[in-house]
């Protein structure tokens, strides 16, 4: 075999030299080496710094068995006459390529703007020909250094959708400042003012639970934004309002929020914040509290406004026991139809993020619900025709391979998934 033939030449020509220490730069560092070509090195693209990475053509016999081939050990030293310290170890790339158009490489973590000189050194247990333990060292390179990049390029895509979106909702929102913008009628939230005076008719109270949410959910704030709508109506109403929770945060937010609407509706006096508590952090716990809550108290309306799990039948049934009215809200999909069946009327999903517009439509909020509503047309049309693109792309294509028409395909959807 000729790269046989060039392994043995090469070993011959230095027959007396020792196996270079990994600590001391080789003698024959510095000179090209018949086995290992190409070694490169540069600063990691598009990251935070600190990464040098380094690549090399694979060595000839790396077959990526370890009883013919170990390996590559790296090298690096601050200077380039050494002395060189071992940092990491490749592992066979494999499988064996004569023709040396596999390439392997190493990623090694390196201090930013610090220059350094690499070489690579394989070795293998035994010459192919029975020979002893070998070894082949690269060409010394450098001085590379890394640094940390401004921008990444492979997610130019972000910054253009960002842009787009940003002006998107900020013509809407200069829209909303010049008049009065349609959005359509929620049923359910025009139905918290009737829910409320029912209840006051009646001489019973109001219930608003959060469910099992969270204050960092978004479902949450949602949920506090109607909160503070039922509270100044109870407020306005003067209606006892119970609030029963399940997290700390979220009842100390409730307090906050009911504190202010009775404020604001000129009737500090009758809040109590003793209705707005604490029952359990347990699931089925806080469900069973709430339950009792609602057989001994027979609220009038009852909200459950939040994210519910598997007490959310068990809640909603209990409501309706006691003849309430029942107003629910959430995004948890699997309990959607729970809350359809067993309430009077029931905000899904998007509904409760536009609660906030839709009871304070104010320019900037009533602009961005509609700026968003009009990205989301945009984006289900653009799905749609470029499913219908795609799929002419596969009819066109030819046996030979993919149509030009698919390869637009692909360039644009690459475009948009790439991270």
């Amino acid at each position: 075999m000729l790269l046989d033939l060039l392994l043995s030449l090469s070993l011959a020509q230095a027959p007396n030299s020792a196996p270079a220490a990994p600590t001391l730069i080789p003698p024959f560092a510095l000179r090209p080496s018949p086995f290992i070509w190409g070694l490169q090195g540069q600063d990691a693209p598009d990251d935070g710094g600190g990464y040098v990475n380094l690549e090399w053509r694979a060595f000839p016999h790396d077959s990526g068995n370890l009883e013919t081939f170990s390996g590559y050990r790296v090298f690096r030293s601050g200077d380039r006459n050494g002395p060189y310290d071992s940092v990491g170890y490749a592992r066979p790339a494999g499988p064996e390529d004569s023709a040396l158009t596999v390439t392997t490489g190493y990623s090694d973590s390196t201090p930013d703007n610090k220059p350094f000189y690499y070489y690579v050194k394989a070795y293998w247990p035994a010459r192919p020909d029975g020979g002893p333990f070998g070894s082949s060292v690269s060409d010394t390179i450098g001085p590379v250094a890394s640094k940390p990049q401004w921008f990444h390029t492979a997610r130019l895509n972000f910054v253009v959708l960002a842009l787009f979106f940003g002006i998107v909702i900020i013509l809407y929102i200069e829209r909303a400042k010049k008049g009065k913008m349609f959005v359509r009628r929620i049923a359910g939230l025009d139905a918290i003012e009737d829910a409320v005076g029912r209840a006051t008719e009646m001489g019973r109270p109001i219930l608003f639970s959060f469910g099992l949410s969270v204050i960092n959910d978004v479902t949450t704030i949602a949920a506090l934004s109607i909160f503070g709508r039922v509270a100044r109506k109870a407020a306005e109403y003067a209606t006892n309002l119970l609030c029963p929770n399940e997290d700390p945060l979220v009842m100390t937010a409730a307090r906050e929020t009911a504190k202010q609407a009775y404020t604001e509706a000129g009737r500090p006096d009758l809040y109590n914040e003793a209705n707005i508590s604490f029952v359990t952090a347990d699931q089925f716990g806080y469900a069973a509290g709430v339950d009792g809550i609602v057989l001994r108290e027979k609220p009038g309306a009852v909200f459950w406004q939040g994210y519910f799990y598997a007490e959310a039948l068990i809640l909603a049934e209990t409501g309706h026991s006691v003849g309430a009215i029942q107003i629910a809200g959430t995004t948890s999909i699997e309990q959607l139809p729970f809350f359809v069946v067993a309430c009077d009327y029931t905000l899904i999903g998007e509904e409760m993020f536009a609660a906030s517009s839709y009871l304070n439509p104010e320019p900037q909020m009533m602009g961005s619900l509609k700026g968003e509503d009009f990205l989301k047309a945009a984006i289900m049309i653009m799905i749609a025709l470029l499913a219908i693109f795609g799929t002419i792309g596969v009819i066109a294509g030819a046996a030979p391979g993919p149509s030009g028409i698919s390869q637009v395909f692909d360039r644009i959807v690459n475009w948009f998934t790439q991270t």
